[in-house]
């Protein structure tokens, strides 16, 4: 596969911050930090990291830690250096919020963004010419100081301030404050890690979390110290405010799980895949196919694994086997069965012993948050016995995903590996600056052939990096489409499966043009495609 990760030499020459951070750091240290675009399970066991990665410009973090030094998390952004920047950002900011109140503030962040950037480009006009109302004198701005300052603006007004690098890095589970000087995080790869994140005071973290509180609707005060509240990404948090409380300054805990997830629309306008990806699986999970979505850490396999439940016919029976319960599925007859991991060996269940349960559930999907471990055996066992599976797995490719199911602990013989049809393999991508998450690979699994010695596989569709596109490789060549669903579904000449995706594909795009894009709205609207075909839909394609 064709490298698409940027380098870190041109990281750094879009965000100069980074170069400097970088020189710094291997002139103290006499080391270059390893630049990933994205991270691997197998960096767990790096004693001592010294790892920086991009969660989208201008922020990057670096990990690192060595025999002297506690591992870290360090948040690498554009940040206020000198007294004279501070004046002119003060400048810029009160530029703005003069401004701001003869606006109609608009409730999309997109155009919230636009109107902050038309805003700041007036304030930066008015200082340079006559250094506003209140100076004479222009001030000059140099391109880096206007970079940084309509950065730290757009972190303030539109994110959440200085722990927006936390909340926008995939790899993070918990977010923990306690206090002005103690910001820690529970990271996916690298456990509990202290960051250089920190306020000025408790009297300066006591605003913040007012000024946070309030705009999620959830205002704190002394009166009412400890509530819980949702950010504008999804996550949870919970402030405990008042110093009579919380002795040690004011806290919270930031939870980074979206209670309602993105749709499977939101995921086409975004392009993690294609409106035709989408109406592929759309069929597949419609006719009883057993999907697995591989990747790495924080690829967004649950976020697709979610996205595409919808897809399962309305009146399916659904078994959810999960450690953390994170799969939402929006069908009525659900069983939600989490695994019991603390307390006496002999209380305890495992993902093992709940997909054993499920073979007894009669469900007519059986989906597994993560599979690590023996109990891929048993969704190989449930698929074998006519219980399609959904599930994810820590894999790069089709060749590595054989290898872990067909090697230990696993141990699925490798002549039953075609009882999974279908494998989405997706990737953390960092590209042009962006952090990017992208379906790869869409590989069809054909089955097992002593001819060849292994499994013949067929990729049906494959993502371009060099112009971001999703191409369709299956067109009239699809195994599972024409093979295992066409004479199901009563196709006279399998060919004619290919109108239908088209179809569905086009549904897709026209719920994304009208603005029919959160979870709910979509599941709705698929569910009447199955009750009632194309009339069922609320508008016309």
């Amino acid at each position: 596969m064709a490298e698409f990760n940027d380098t870190l030499e041109a990281a750094i020459y879009r965000n100069p911050h980074l170069g400097k951070y970088v020189n710094d750091f291997t002139k103290r240290y006499g080391k270059l930090p390893d630049f990933h675009v994205s991270l691997s399970r197998d960096m767990k066991d790096i004693r001592y990291p010294n790892i920086i990665y991009p969660v989208g410009d201008p922020i990057f973090i670096h990990i690192y830690g060595d025999p002297k030094t506690e591992k870290r998390y360090i948040v690498i952004e554009p940040r206020i250096e000198t007294r004279e920047e501070e004046n002119k950002y003060e400048l810029i900011k009160d530029k703005i919020l003069e401004m701001a109140p003869l606006r109609e503030i608009p409730e999309d962040p997109e155009e919230f963004e636009a109107l902050l950037d038309e805003l700041f480009n007036i304030a930066v006009e008015k200082l340079s010419s006559s250094g506003g109302f209140i100076r004479r004198r222009k001030i000059s701005f140099t391109k880096q100081e206007l970079d940084k300052f309509r950065y730290l603006i757009k972190r303030d007004v539109i994110g959440v301030g200085p722990l927006e690098p936390l909340v926008r890095d995939p790899y993070i589970e918990d977010i923990h404050v306690l206090g002005a000087h103690h910001i820690s995080l529970v990271h996916k790869i690298f456990d509990a890690l202290p960051t250089n994140i920190a306020f000025e005071n408790d009297i300066k973290l006591a605003d913040y979390f007012k000024s946070l509180s309030e705009r999620i609707g959830r205002p704190v005060s002394d009166k009412n110290p400890i509530v819980d509240g949702t950010l504008p990404d999804g996550s949870r948090i919970n402030i405990i405010y008042s110093p009579d409380v919380s002795i040690k300054g004011p806290t919270a805990t930031i939870r980074k799980f979206s209670a309602t997830p993105l749709s499977v629309v939101q995921l086409v306008n975004w392009n993690t895949f294609s409106a035709e990806v989408a109406a592929y699986l759309w069929i597949a999970l419609e006719y009883g196919m057993s999907i697995f979505v591989c990747g790495e850490t924080a690829s967004g396999k649950t976020t697709t694994l979610n996205s595409i439940i919808p897809f399962i016919k309305p009146s399916s029976k659904i078994y959810t086997a999960e450690d953390t319960p994170e799969v939402v599925v929006p069908h009525s007859n659900w069983q939600r069965l989490v695994t019991r991991e603390r307390g006496p060996e002999e209380s305890r269940v495992t993902l093992f012993d709940l997909l054993k349960a499920a073979l007894r559930s009669r469900p007519n999907y059986i989906i597994v948050g993560e599979i690590r471990g023996v109990e891929g055996a048993i969704a190989f066992q449930a698929m074998q016995t006519g219980h399609p599976v959904l599930s994810t797995f820590h894999a790069g490719d089709i060749k590595k995903m054989i290898q872990r199911f067909t090697g230990s602990p696993i141990n699925v013989p490798v002549t039953f590996i075609d009882n999974l049809n279908i494998a989405i393999f997706q990737q953390a991508v960092y590209v042009r600056g962006k952090f990017l998450r992208r379906v790869v690979n869409v590989v069809e699994i054909e089955g097992y052939y002593e001819e060849i010695g292994g499994v013949a596989t067929r990729n049906v569709f494959e993502w371009d990096p060099v112009s971001d596109r999703h191409i369709f490789r299956g067109m009239n060549n699809s195994y599972i489409l024409e093979r295992k669903i066409a004479e199901v579904a009563g196709y006279e000449d399998p060919k004619d499966i290919y109108n239908e995706l088209f179809l569905r594909a086009r549904i897709i795009k026209r719920m994304g043009e009208l603005g029919i894009t959160s979870y709910w709205d979509v599941y709705r609207e698929i569910k009447n495609f199955y009750e009632k075909g194309i009339e069922g839909l609320s508008f016309r394609i």
